[in-house]
């Protein structure tokens, strides 16, 4: 199936002491680009939220919002680093001799400062706390993946019905071209019969100039390869999966072709057609960027 890159996921898990709730955002980007907000004190499980997003998603840029509720009572123990403060009192100590400054060192300033006070909690180890915040983030993934799902089908339809369309229109510039011939042939022999005789118009001249005129207008290769690439895209559709480059890929080559046509059309109605037919390659160059 065809997935978006854009959609939400929401979830929540929780056990008898924390509830972990998470938001995922999306929306296009060339690659995989993930944005990680998490409570601090389980910001060691970072890796394992990122490894968990690659199993769901493969482009888009992906904003993840974590919050942690305790629910339940635990047993904490705030421990006291001794060694540690005794250390720090000593440096304040030689700074205060060294350089005469003050020692405005406190109680609550020696209590902030890193490692003095560690609060451990015995109730729950790393591989409990990620098998509730794992639960909650497949939960927030599965809804986000079926809403990219969800658009993606929309988009797949809005896609065949431009294909169609484009299908329609290059059929008409094919059914155009013989027609173009027939008119210039008529006006060289409009032409010429206001300046010769018809017994002395050379009809074999008049033969090769509709020829060139014919080559340099020819579209026949362009009109092919653009067949080509409508059907090549109709099959990745069909095929689903993760074919967003590779549409894109095939759109810019129908631009080219689609530009190289308007290039040699010397003939109103064929470029009427030309510009619709670039107008819808447009529209479709902008959805496919939003494709994964």
């Amino acid at each position: 199936m065809i997935r978006s890159m854009t959609g939400f996921g929401r979830a929540e898990a929780a056990n008898d002491l924390l509830k972990f709730t998470v938001e995922v955002k999306t929306v296009n980007h060339r690659y995989l680009d993930a944005s990680v907000r998490m409570p601090k004190e389980y910001a060691y499980l970072e890796t394992s939220v990122r490894s968990e997003l690659k199993r769901y998603l493969e482009r888009g840029k992906v904003d993840v919002a974590i919050t942690c509720e305790v629910i339940g009572e635990a047993d904490y123990e705030l421990l006291l680093n001794e060694h540690l403060a005794q250390e720090y009192v000593d440096a304040y100590a030689r700074l205060e001799q060294k350089f005469g400054l003050k020692n405005d060192l406190t109680v609550s300033r020696l209590g902030s400062l890193n490692g003095i006070l560690t609060l451990t909690g015995n109730s729950m180890n790393e591989e409990e706390v990620w098998a509730v915040l794992q639960k909650a983030l497949d939960g927030a993934l599965e809804v986000l993946v079926k809403s990219r799902t969800a658009e993606g089908e929309n988009l797949r339809n809005d896609l065949l019905g431009k294909l169609d369309e484009m299908d329609s229109l290059v059929g008409r510039i094919q059914e155009r071209y013989p027609e173009i011939i027939e008119e210039y042939k008529e006006r060289i022999n409009a032409k010429i019969a206001e300046i010769l005789s018809d017994d002395q118009a050379d009809q074999s001249r008049i033969a090769a100039e509709v020829v060139l005129y014919a080559d340099k207008l020819a579209t026949d290769e362009e009109t092919v390869r653009l067949r080509s690439h409508i059907s090549s895209m109709r099959k990745e559709l069909t095929k689903g999966g993760d074919v967003g480059r590779k549409l894109d890929f095939i759109a810019q080559e129908m631009n080219r072709e689609a530009n190289t046509i308007l290039s040699k059309a010397n003939d109103l109605k064929t470029a009427d057609i030309g510009i619709s037919l670039k107008t819808d390659i447009e529209k479709i160059r902008e959805q496919v960027q939003n494709i994964e």
